[in-house]
């Protein structure tokens, strides 16, 4: 749900009692305790060292990279920038999955660039963008009409998928507004590639998003193996997405199950078994390669499509966050606090003696804030979570332990997800995820996400990912006792009332 408050509109009376049309999707919150887990590192193969992680090689490819090609990006122009200059040096692929793009000049600049590079490429280039469906169709001016001159003029150097929940059909698809539909379950990765380099981050393509919306972002400099797997990914969920036309229409593949209108069994399958014949493909393959003498860096894609009965990235955090070891730390951000009830239990029953510190938007910073009608209130719908939340770190005398930060910044929003693992007596991290994930209900149940689990050796990379990871802390406050009982974080009734059936929504 994370970036539902682009434009933010007003909910009508109509929108609010959309509520009821969901009560089929409205599934308990807190799923079966004993998730299969990948096996443990007992006889894994893969790359030797890895700071204990190589556990991670035995379920998912391990893609072995020097870390002096691993680049953090430090702002948003830093990462539209660089997205600009890539696109116009770009000579084979441009490879672009977002939930939407943008309708404002600055994405027009980024649509600019790329009918440049079509230009000059004397159609070698090849452009293939994914979007969400319900997204990229939203209003009059969309994603869609942002892209079809350039489809149109383009046709054969281009394609353009829009992913469509299985989630949302028959008459839920019919009654639930526009702006409510993509509640459902969303295409949410974020992926930007460009030949063999590739930006993997948690930013939409939009203009708040190069501006004043903090996210992170990390750049992959000639890494063609994680650029080639990345790429089949977005082919294979484009496969399984409908394809838009030059006449604003849209249409299956030759073949394909329709998404909403086809078996939601069949289609699920289908989907499943053309996205992990990517993963296992690049599994096996990476198993067969050696690594060079200077990579000292792995990078493990870790794919969540538990609407279609892919859950890896699932099993791998929980087991990061189960064997988080004795006096090991850990940094997860989120913009949207709403752990799984999974998740909460791990950081808050870490037998091994972990310290996390949870980074999460103040009201001020959400997207959300100062939005009118019902979306308004999901501001104070965080506030109530994470004060349940911060109640269970009392409760269970786990304050010395679990400390949860709130991020600050006037005139800003935050939006950055991740993780940070720094192993017991190191002062650097060793591991990060990013990517995606929010690790909220909505990424591990409804949407389709994607992130990378960076393990590193590398000093420098180290210190890139410790820079990066005290930014954003030094923007932030430690919450306390206090900070709930201040009066502007006075939860209204209804509010509390609403948010246990919203949850699962966002």
């Amino acid at each position: 749900m994370d970036d539902l408050s682009a434009h933010r509109p007003a909910l009508s009376g109509v929108d609010q009692s959309s509520v009821l049309l969901l009560a089929p999707l409205l599934a308990e919150a807190d799923p079966p305790r004993h998730v299969p887990r990948p096996p443990g590192p007992t006889g894994a193969p893969g790359p030797d060292g890895l700071c204990g992680f190589q556990w991670m090689a035995e379920h998912v490819p391990a893609f072995r990279v020097p870390g002096r090609r691993v680049h953090v990006l430090t702002s948003p122009d830093h990462f539209y920038q660089t997205m600009k200059a890539r696109i116009k040096t770009a000579r084979r692929r441009v490879v672009m999955a977002s939930l939407y793009l943008g309708t404002g000049q600055l994405e027009q600049e980024l649509v600019d660039c790329m009918e440049e590079a079509l230009l000059r490429s004397q159609e070698n280039l090849k452009v293939s963008i994914l979007l969400d469906y319900t997204r990229g169709s939203r209003g009059r001016t969309n994603s869609r009409t942002m892209l079809l001159p350039l489809l149109r003029r383009f046709f054969s150097q281009m394609r353009v998928s829009l992913y469509h929940t299985p989630d949302l059909r028959g008459l839920l698809r019919l009654l639930v507004p526009q702006r409510f539909n993509e509640t459902i379950g969303v295409q949410h990765i974020k992926v930007y590639l460009f030949d063999d380099s590739i930006i993997i981050s948690g930013a939409n393509l939009s203009d708040s998003y190069f501006t004043n919306r903090q996210d992170r972002y990390v750049l992959l400099e000639n890494c063609s193996e994680v650029a080639d797997f990345f790429s089949d990914l977005v082919d294979a969920v484009g496969d399984v997405s409908l394809q838009l036309q030059p006449d604003d229409s849209v249409t299956t593949m030759e073949g394909a199950v329709h998404p909403y209108h086809g078996d939601r069994q069949a289609f699920s399958a289908a989907a499943r078994k053309r996205i992990m014949e990517v993963v296992n493909r690049a599994h096996v393959r990476q198993q067969l390669l050696e690594g060079g003498a200077d990579d000292d860096t792995v990078v493990f894609p870790l794919v969540q499509m538990k609407p279609l009965g892919i859950q890896i990235d699932e099993q791998v955090t929980q087991r990061l966050l189960t064997d988080a070891g004795p006096d090991a730390a850990v940094f997860l951000t989120s913009g949207y606090f709403n752990l799984t009830q999974p998740y909460m239990r791990m950081v808050l029953g870490a037998g091994a003696g972990a310290r996390f510190r949870i980074l999460t938007a103040a009201p001020e910073v959400n997207g959300f804030f100062g939005a009118k009608g019902v979306a308004g209130a999901i501001p104070a719908a965080y506030t109530l979570i994470a004060r349940q939340f911060y109640g269970q770190v009392c409760l269970q005398g786990q304050q010395g332990r679990v400390h949860l930060h709130e991020y600050h910044r006037s005139q800003w929003t935050f939006h950055a997800k991740g993780l940070w693992y720094y192993l017991q007596g190191q002062d650097r991290p060793c591991l990060t995820l990013i990517g995606s994930p929010n690790f909220g209900y909505r990424s591990v149940h409804r949407d389709l996400e994607a992130q990378v689990a960076i393990v590193t050796e590398n000093a420098a990379l180290q210190i890139q990912l410790q820079e990066e990871q005290q930014a954003l802390y030094q923007q932030a406050s430690e919450v306390s006792v206090a900070t709930f009982e201040r009066p502007e974080r006075r939860v209204k009734l209804w509010v509390k009332l609403l948010t246990p059936l919203i949850k699962n929504f966002f």
